[in-house]
């Protein structure tokens, strides 16, 4: 599918880009986006590589963007937006949970993190918040990371998955969901021997011995909805 465009808007409202895979997720992103008066979607697409094409051609306000791809990086494609476009708002709508992605996306680049499971006002509200400059985190996300910006909670309190880099949290998720260490390869863009290396290290963070016992943990850690 190739990015979907919609004209400029000509009356005010903010444009927003929509970055999802599922076709059905998109149109009722849209749909939320539309009831908002102030806001208009100026188009959609389904890939990072569509989305980067789309945000040059369409120029939006601000991008909202879900993590999962079936081929790329959402924490990928934010950090290239930023290096691109470096002020252009970037809100994170995505159903991982956010005590492992928030800090994650923040730190790439982004100003915003909700779930989907939120409902449209609060979604709404997300967006008006980080088009305005802010940045937006629900309470138990913000409360929790209060701390960590104070220094008033050690390296130490972070759980075992908390303390895998972004790659190596990528690479896990995607072993989860039951891809060989060659689609995993291929669906990053990186070598077999780059994902084996990040394999490893993700083994020795999480205090395990065997391919074998690494693939239940991840099954167990994605079954529990994280």
């Amino acid at each position: 599918m190739a990015a979907t465009v919609q004209p400029a808007s000509k009356n005010g409202q903010a444009k927003v880009l929509i970055v999802d895979d599922h076709p059905v997720v998109r149109e009722g992103i849209a749909q939320s986006i539309r009831r908002a008066g102030d806001l208009e979607v100026c188009g959609e697409a389904d890939c990072p590589e569509k989305a980067l094409q789309a945000v040059s051609d369409l120029r939006p306000d601000i991008v909202v963007v879900d993590l999962a791809f079936s081929t790329g990086s959402g924490l990928g494609l934010i950090r290239d937006l930023k290096v691109r476009y470096p002020q252009l708002p970037l809100l994170v709508l995505s159903m991982h949970d956010e005590l492992i992605y928030a800090e994650r996306v923040l730190r790439a680049g982004a100003s915003g993190y909700i779930m989907k499971h939120e409902d449209t006002e609060q979604f709404v509200l997300a967006i008006r918040k980080v088009l305005q400059g802010g940045i937006y985190l629900s309470e138990r996300m913000t409360a929790r990371m209060l701390p960590k910006l104070t220094g008033k909670v050690p390296a130490a309190a972070a759980s075992s998955i908390e303390g895998l880099s972004d790659r190596e949290l990528e690479v896990f998720q995607l072993v989860a969901q039951g891809l060989s260490t060659r689609e995993v390869a291929e669906r990053l863009f990186l070598s077999i021997k780059t994902v084996e290396t990040h394999l490893d290290h993700v083994k020795a963070k999480l205090g395990l011995e065997s391919s074998r016992e690494l693939l239940r943990y991840a099954v167990v850690w994605l079954l529990e909805g994280r």
